[in-house]
C-alpha cells in the first residue's frame, strides 16, 4: 500500500493511519533528507527482528539507529555528553547519524551493542510521523543489491513493486536521494567522523 504525503498540511487522519501501523508492529518504508528508509516502532522488538531478518543483519554486529522526533528527549535512548550535545543541536535536523552510548530504555536488541545511531532527518514527513507517534523510529536503509537500478530505492512506485510484500505501508514522497547520511562516532565524547555522506558536520 503506498500512501502520498507532502513537505506540510498532510490530513491528519492519514498521519495517525500511519502512526497506528506502527504502534500495531507494523513496518513502513519512508523519505528522509537522505534515502529512503525501512522502519518500525523502536521500542518494540518484534518488529526490529523483521527488518533485521529484511536487511539480513546482525543485530549483534551492525549498528541500529533510530529517527528522534528532536533532542527535547535524546537523554530517555542515549547517553549524551555535553560537549556531542552542542556538536548535535549545530548540525540537527540535518543528515548526519550520531553514534551514542545506548540507555536501558531501549529494547534489549539495542543493549547487545551498547551503541545507537541518532537521526533527526531534515524531512518533516518523518519527523511529523515520529512526533505522533510520541516514540522513536528505528531506521535503516533499504537493501540493494550489486548492479541493481537505483530506481528500485528512489522511486516510491518501484520501491513498493519490490518492498511492499514485506511492510504495511510505503510512504511516498517524492523521488529518494542517493548519498547515505554522515556518521559520526560520539562515544567517547570525541567526535569522529567514520563514514562521509551527505552534509557538512558543524564542529565550532
Amino acid at each position: 500500500m503506498i500512501i502520498k504525503l507532502y513537505d506540510k498540511n498532510n490530513d491528519i487522519n492519514t498521519l495517525q493511519e500511519i502512526v497506528d501501523i506502527l504502534n500495531d508492529g507494523g513496518l513502513i518504508i519512508y523519505p528522509t533528507d537522505t534515502m529512503y528508509a525501512i522502519g518500525c516502532h523502536a521500542l518494540k522488538e518484534r518488529p526490529i527482528e523483521r527488518i533485521c531478518k529484511i536487511k539480513k543483519i546482525d543485530p549483534k554486529k551492525n549498528n541500529l539507529s533510530i529517527i528522534c522526533y528532536d533532542l527535547s528527549n535524546i537523554s530517555e535512548y542515549a547517553r549524551v555528553e555535553n560537549n556531542t550535545f552542542k556538536i548535535m543541536k549545530r548540525n540537527l535536523p540535518g543528515p548526519f547519524t550520531f553514534i551514542l552510548k545506548a540507555d536501558s530504555r531501549l529494547p534489549k536488541i539495542f543493549r547487545n551493542r551498547k551503541e545507537v545511531g541518532i537521526r533527526v532527518p531534515d524531512n518533516n514527513i518523518v519527523r511529523e510521523i515520529c512526533r505522533m507517534l510520541d516514540a522513536p523510529i528505528l531506521t535503516t536503509t533499504l537493501p540493494m543489491e550489486d548492479g541493481e537500478d537505483i530506481e528500485y530505492v528512489t522511486d516510491p512506485e518501484l520501491i513498493d513493486e519490490k518492498f511492499g510484500k514485506y511492510v504495511d505501508v510505503v510512504v511516498d514522497g517524492g523521488i529518494g536521494g542517493i548519498e547515505p547520511s554522515t556518521i559520526v562516532n560520539c562515544v567517547d565524547d570525541t567526535p569522529e567522523i567514520t563514514r562521509y555522506g551527505k552534509g557538512v558536520l558543524i564542529e565550532y
